[in-house]
């Protein structure tokens, strides 16, 4: 690709512009590779039993095998927004995929737990590089007024990526393709890795700002080193009774991240390139966005591992049942992210309070249910579940371009990585503290599995009320004055 072609996309229509189109085949090249990236954050939860089984893994190596791919997507994402400012995003997001993929070759290749590892530490470096693409893409590409449409595409594609990973996991193991077993979770990658790395080369435009300059190393080595002393002891300290060395990392990461913002503010002073504008978080949209992104992704990444392991070890069902109880919400939450894309150009920031609000009041009619049930059964829970994706459909369609609206095009890589990056420390956050409530409260051994995972999915459900309400107090506190468009 020739420099001509690696210039700033334009972000504004002409004057005369009254409607915009979207330039629906580069968008919907992206979104594919966020669903991929997404999806196997949680299609592996279902496979981990036959990976143990086969590669004779033990617990703490199906731990990394699940924890290594988010934790090193943790780590370099806000790294893989800067470099795409830098080199082009269409470059980027296009390695992105080439690693995804290779990656996954791997991960379905393995013969050692090792292996296995590695080969999911690099899928995660590969979501890193490309996940942040997309919504700096799709912010400047789109031209503002048709925004909120695909934005409101983007939270359906986020959501159902995320709910349905057990679905998906649960129907391929449960196939059993050519023999291949758990591989399969990885195999399904390739070719859509292929496809959608022919359709990236063909339809996504190549942008990238003008102004940037060089990678800010020390900020890369900080950064890192923060993120991965705070996401490490979360994603193993439940696992490992939360010794000395959790809380050590933890106050390390302190430091770390004020190495960090102290080695950015000398770079602003000298009129150098930081890896992250500290005066983004100057900007309420946009601090109080993250700090709710947090919290969201905290609620959904914990919450179905608990309900998975409700339904699995507690009623006894297979990986296909479980899946196949998340697919109302499922309906649900895309039949409310279409409702949210429609209705905010006219209601805009009321939506988000609405579907918060109600997002909280689903968690705690599950508790309510849970609690108080004759005979609890799937189909006693199953609505409570819905009415939780009504509030999710509402809360995260609008959420994603809120926090990005006002976000210049020259940081709009770095914004759309820390976006990404709270996601994922979100979701080991929320893990850490809604698993240890879950496995804390839940013993078979003296009140049955039944019981025992009944009481304590309330538990589980109760503390994500507790962070839910505490996230629509974040989403009444944002800016009212959101544009909107008509």
């Amino acid at each position: 690709m020739d420099n001509a072609q690696e210039q700033v996309v334009a972000t504004q229509a002409p004057p005369e512009s009254t409607t915009p189109a979207v330039p629906w085949r580069a968008v919907s090249v992206v979104m594919v590779g966020m669903f991929m990236a997404i999806l196997d954050s949680y299609i592996v939860v279902v496979a981990g039993p036959a990976i143990q089984a086969d590669l004779n893994v033990s617990p703490g190596e199906l731990q990394w095998v699940l924890a290594g791919y988010q934790l090193s997507y943790a780590v370099f994402m806000i790294t893989g927004g800067r470099i795409a400012d830098l080199y082009g995003r269409k470059r980027i997001f296009i390695l992105g995929i080439i690693l995804f993929t290779v990656s996954s070759i791997a991960c379905a290749m393995a013969q050692s737990p090792d292996t296995l590892i590695g080969s999911r530490l690099v899928q995660g470096l590969g979501a890193a590089l490309m996940v942040p693409q997309v919504f700096a893409l799709i912010t400047l590409t789109v031209l503002e007024e048709a925004r909120h449409r695909v934005f409101g595409v983007l939270g359906i594609v986020i959501g159902m990526a995320t709910i349905s990973g057990q679905l998906v996991g649960g129907v391929l193991i449960g196939a059993d393709l050519f023999g291949s077993g758990w591989r399969s979770v990885f195999w399904v990658n390739v070719p859509i890795g292929l496809g959608t790395i022919l359709a990236a080369l063909k339809y996504v435009p190549g942008s990238r700002p003008a102004g940037a300059r060089k990678l800010d190393i020390p900020g890369v080595l900080s950064l890192g080193a923060a993120l991965l002393l705070l996401t490490f002891p979360l994603i193993q300290g439940r696992e490992a009774g939360w010794p000395w060395w959790t809380w050590a990392c933890f106050a390390a990461s302190v430091g770390a991240f004020g190495v960090f913002v102290a080695l950015e503010r000398a770079v602003n002073r000298r009129g150098g390139d930081p890896l992250m504008k500290l005066s983004l978080f100057s900007q309420r949209s946009f601090s109080l966005g993250i700090v709710l992104v947090l919290a969201v992704y905290a609620l959904l990444s914990s919450y179905y591992l608990a309900l998975s392991i409700w339904v699995q070890d507690g009623l006894g069902k297979s990986a296909l049942d479980a899946g196949l109880m998340f697919t109302p919400a499922a309906v649900t939450f895309f039949v409310f992210s279409m409702v949210a894309a429609r209705i905010v150009p006219k209601y805009g920031h009321r939506v988000l309070e609405v579907g918060s609000v109600i997002l909280a009041v689903g968690y705690l009619a599950t508790a309510v249910v849970l609690l108080s049930g004759p005979q609890l059964t799937p189909l006693l829970v199953i609505p409570t579940l819905m009415l939780q994706s009504v509030g999710g459909g509402l809360l995260i369609t609008p959420l994603l371009n809120t926090v990005l609206t006002r976000i210049a095009p020259e940081t709009v890589g770095m914004a759309s990585g820390a976006l990404s990056t709270a996601q994922q420390v979100g979701g080991a956050l929320g893990v850490a503290v809604v698993g240890a409530v879950f496995f804390n409260a839940f013993h078979p051994a003296a009140d049955g599995p039944v019981r025992a995972a009944g009481h304590a999915f309330a538990m589980a459900s109760i503390t994500t009320f507790v962070i839910a309400a505490l996230a629509s107090l974040l989403v009444f506190l944002l800016p009212k004055t959101v544009k909107t468009q008509n």
